[in-house]
């Protein structure tokens, strides 16, 4: 049993067949439309309609209306405001100034009021300015029905926190940053998908190349093994000899399917990063244009830090980072709000009279808070965003360090592409010259051995 072949060469030729058609009917269950395809046009495809660029474009979508809310925000609001249709018809507790007792009295009206309000924050205060205009109208029912009216014209407030935070100032040298750092992320999100695609379509030809030389081996293996069956007949090979070149068959049919199920896959990667489905097919064109093209590493530095998110998340952690720590000192210390109000106003029994012989009105205050002790709270989380702020500051100069590290060896082993692409064809063409001549050795052998067999 030991010295029997695992099968024949004929019966092995139709299990292979069988094999092969299996795998194909397993990987490929359906006829594939057939597209063929350059490297420029894979990108133009994949930069166009893959997922990955339509999350891109979201994504930035998002950025870009998150922008327009904040300089909406540092445009003029008008708003429409009223208290409509209030009645109110209950027991009120009242207490009597002159002898401090208690008594409950009944209320009994209608009150409407509308108003207009325009607002603008003010950037570098941090303060609010608001212009208003508003009417009022009470209907007092019961025993002694009365209608009054109540009007303000014209009316400028201010509100200005004093010694506070000032979140408009913060938000005004961050914000725009943001806005850029989404642009960058949205270039380099279609950059980063150019690159997959070029990945994936060079995995593509590189699968293909490999089913077919296990598909070449495989016509070899079984050219080499009819030689020695033949050669065996004469003793010139062994039955050893002749089981390992059997044994070899086997292991090239394996290797057919192997490499055909590589390729699938690499074909369905291809096809998700380009929008696909299962049922294209993609055939790679290989251009034997090579360009000639070398990076300075200077040049890709400067435009690493104009055009890339690196050096805006730095810029960006350090503002938030100083940020935290004006707010945590402007949350320690005095809390102070001025708060004034200038117009005219009116009230009379008819709307006319509401807007005749106006008063002035002049609000002005002043309210404050001061912590006299709180155990050391404020100045902990003062000392708490410092210690924070140090700690991005260390982790910039790290990054910056790191990143310039990276870009050298990348523009290093970016220069040394050509070179291997070259050295890499000509050792192709020398391995595939070495493999004729030992092929044509072969041959020479067996009609040699033939010729020999029939003198």
């Amino acid at each position: 049993m030991l010295n029997r072949p695992f099968f024949r060469i004929d019966k092995g030729l139709g299990r292979l067949s069988c094999a092969l058609a299996i795998i194909a009917m397993t990987v490929c269950p359906g006829r594939a439309q057939q597209r063929t395809m350059t490297l420029e046009e894979a990108v133009k495809t994949a930069r166009s309609q893959s997922v990955q660029a339509l999350q891109a474009k979201h994504s930035f979508v998002s950025t870009y209306w998150a922008y327009r809310s904040y300089l909406a925000s540092r445009l003029p609001s008008l708003n429409l405001y009223g208290n409509l249709m209030n009645y109110d018809r209950s027991l009120t507790l009242l207490q009597s100034y002159e002898d401090g007792t208690f008594r409950y009295a009944s209320t009994y009206n209608l009150q409407n009021s509308l108003g207009l309000q325009l607002a603008q924050n003010v950037t570098w205060t941090g303060g609010r300015l608001y212009l208003y205009s508003d009417l009022s109208r009470i209907d007092q029912f019961g025993s002694s029905s009365t209608l009054t009216w109540y009007s303000q014209p014209v009316t400028v407030s201010y509100v200005q926190p004093l010694f506070a935070y000032n979140q408009f100032k913060w938000d005004k040298l961050i914000e725009p940053k943001e806005y850029e750092r989404g642009k960058r992320i949205y270039i380099e999100a279609m950059e980063q998908l150019t690159i997959e695609t070029a990945g994936a379509y060079f995995a593509l030809i590189e699968a293909a190349r490999n089913h077919e030389a296990a598909k070449a081996d495989c016509d070899n293996t079984a050219t080499m093994r009819a030689v020695a069956e033949e050669r065996m007949k004469v003793g010139s090979v062994t039955k050893d000899e002749y089981l390992t070149l059997e044994l070899r068959s086997i292991n090239d049919s394996i290797k057919i399917g192997e490499t055909l199920v590589t390729m699938r896959e690499a074909q369905m990667r291809l096809n998700s990063l380009l929008g696909y489905d299962e049922s294209v097919e993609i055939e790679p064109v290989i251009e034997d244009d090579l360009p000639d093209i070398a990076m300075d590493y200077e040049m890709v530095v400067d435009k690493c830090m104009k055009n890339s998110t690196f050096s805006l998340n730095n810029e960006i952690s350090e503002l938030e980072a100083a940020s935290a720590v004006a707010r945590a000192k402007a949350d320690r210390g005095v809390s102070m709000s001025l708060n004034a109000r200038l117009g005219l106003s009116q009230t009379g029994a008819d709307m006319p009279s509401v807007y005749k012989d106006l008063l002035n009105q002049e609000v002005v205050g002043v309210t404050f808070s001061v912590p006299i002790f709180d155990w050391g709270m404020g100045r902990g989380k003062v000392q708490k965003a410092k210690a924070a702020q140090e700690v991005v500051k260390a982790q910039t100069l790290q990054s910056e360090n790191d990143n310039r590290r990276k870009l050298f060896v990348a523009v290093g082993q970016f220069n040394s592409q050509r070179q291997q692409c070259i050295a890499s064809k000509k050792a192709m063409a020398v391995a595939a010259e070495r493999y004729m001549l030992v092929m044509d050795k072969l041959r020479h052998r067996d009609r040699t051995d033939r010729r020999a067999e029939r003198q």
